[in-house]
């Protein structure tokens, strides 16, 4: 019995292994299956990953064949020149040294994408307006010089007439693919912008590369404020590939707010406005505009922009107010920004620099928070409400000479949000040390009276302060400008884009995201070249 029972014992533990050893075996067989079935996964997805890099390459390869190849000379020394519809190539020909060595030289490379323009060269008499025996073909392009652009010549000697022109042919096929790339545009000069210098610096620097890269323009000098809207309202847009104003940040701001009235006149949609047009600006005083889409207040770096087709899409805002649109804008100023804007307005006969000078220093001299109930809608849902501040909302960085980093420099052109900067009330010493900031890197928001939010929408309800409006009267004599919203009693002054606008009632600023195309690309820093003297 104690055998049998012992037998029992060891077999029903042989069983237990084996049974165990059959749930391992099936849990090895699960694992394999999965890992086989993960593999499976990976092989496929890596598959997939040499395929798409397969074609690629072969994309590659297609768009870096050569096109054209020949021999040209570069400026003493002949050069073998290969075309790709890309790029262009060319790499000194060195003769072999009598012991039969050759000296292996790296090529240039210049891209298409930066060429505006080609040309076929000839020797012409003085006089000659047109023949002339041909000496080779010209790309006109350009390079970056720090944050600006500048211009830049190719020259390819070669007599024959033949060989030239077949590269010249298909030089330009290749330009005109760049579709971006304008052919005509509706320009609009304010001869009173840029110390009443702008005809002459559009006709000095930008209508000579428009010419050169075979661009149309029609041209309208502007008589009045109002004369590019009127223009803008009446002229059949779908004639131009875009709109260029030359003038500052008030011409732009009238031009950019007519196109986007244009848009919904066109789309028959006042809520939801689309823009199909471009539009750049060029000179001016301040120019935000223009350094937050070049970097740089230049009119060269602006005109190659346009005609290499550089495209950036901004985001804009609507001022509103009781349920009528006042304008759309780029960026706002309540508070102190309207205080000394109406100032400065009221000394029209004084030197713009003067002007912008004293209204600073007297509106610093009387400061003083508005009493206003400030509601804003953040971009993260929530709602706050502020009290007596100095408000600014900008759509834009707002670069400028004076605030390398810009007003507003939290927010993009195209990020679909405005910054809020609310200052609450502090002293005139601290005040001016937050404004002094703005010249300098960083550091203008590190105070504890300053307020910054990223908003989609803001609401400002300002309150009258008993008074104020007659001693400034009695101070300064009655403003000339009058309230685009007419109501009883007082009106509060805005700036808006620099442009005094003043309205009596709360104002609604809605965010537009990507609601124009501006010619340039986004720079994050302005080129400083003044300073902040009258502080």
């Amino acid at each position: 019995t104690l055998f049998v029972c012992l037998f029992s014992l060891v077999e029903a533990v042989n069983m237990s292994e084996v049974e165990e050893e059959l749930r391992g075996e099936e849990r090895d067989s699960t694992k394999r299956k999965k890992k086989d079935k993960l593999s499976g996964k990976k092989r496929k997805e890596k598959r997939r990953e040499e395929e798409q890099q397969q074609v690629e390459e072969e994309d590659e390869e297609q768009s870096e064949c050569v096109v054209l190849r020949g021999i040209f000379k570069l400026g003493k020394k002949s050069h073998d020149v290969l075309l790709t519809r890309t790029r262009l190539t060319w790499t000194p020909i060195i003769p072999e040294t009598p012991t039969g060595k050759t000296c292996v030289s790296q090529p240039r490379m210049m891209l298409l994408q930066d060429v505006f323009a080609v040309k076929v060269k000839r020797r012409r008499a003085a006089g000659q307006q047109s023949g002339g025996a041909v000496l080779g073909v010209a790309l006109f392009s350009c390079r970056r010089r720090g944050k600006r652009l500048v211009e830049d010549t190719l020259h390819l000697h070669n007599s024959s007439a033949e060989h030239t022109h077949r590269w010249y042919n298909t030089l330009k096929d290749q330009l005109t693919g760049f579709s971006s790339r304008p052919r005509y545009l509706k320009v609009f000069i304010n001869p009173s912008s840029h110390k009443k210098e702008a005809v002459h610096i559009y006709r000095e620097h930008v209508a000579p590369l428009f010419k050169m890269a075979d661009v149309r323009t029609d041209i309208t000098v502007t008589e009045k404020k109002g004369h590019a809207l009127s223009v803008m309202k009446e002229c059949k847009v779908d004639e131009y590939d875009g709109v260029v104003c030359v003038g500052g940040d008030g011409s732009v701001a009238e031009l950019c707010h007519a196109m986007v009235l244009r848009a919904q006149l066109d789309a028959d949609s006042p809520e939801k406005p689309r823009v199909f047009y471009y539009h750049l600006i060029l000179t001016g005083s301040t120019d935000v505009v223009s350094c937050s889409v070049h970097g740089v207040r230049d009119p060269v770096t602006a005109a190659l922009h346009i005609v290499l087709g550089h495209l950036q899409e901004v985001d804009m805002c609507s001022f509103s107010s009781l349920g009528q649109l006042v304008r759309f804008g780029f960026s706002a100023m309540f508070g102190f920004g309207g205080q000394s804007l109406a100032r400065a307005e009221r000394k029209r006969w004084m030197p713009s620099s003067q002007r912008r000078e004293y209204a600073l220093v007297k509106t610093l001299a009387r400061l003083r928070p508005e009493d206003c109930q400030l509601s804003f809608l953040p971009t993260n849902k929530s709602n706050r409400n502020l009290f007596e501040h100095r408000i600014s909302i900008m759509s834009i960085p707002c670069l400028s000479p004076h605030a390398p980093q810009g007003l507003a420099p939290n927010t993009r052109l195209a990020n679909g949000s405005a910054s809020l900067t609310a200052v609450g009330n502090t002293s005139r010493s601290e005040f001016i040390k937050h404004l002094k900031r703005y010249s300098s890197s960083s550091g203008q928001f590190s105070f504890s009276f300053v307020e910054t939010h990223e908003v989609s929408a803001v609401k400002i309800r300002p309150q009258p302060l008993i008074g104020w409006p007659e001693e400034e009267s009695e101070e300064e004599g009655d403003s000339k400008t009058s309230s685009i919203i007419q109501s009883e009693g007082v009106t509060f002054p805005w700036n808006i884009d620099g442009e005094l606008v003043e309205i009596a009632n709360e104002v609604l600023v809605r965010v537009h995201p990507r609601l124009i195309t501006l010619y340039g690309e986004e720079a994050f820093e302005a080129e400083s070249t003044v300073s902040c003297t009258f502080i």
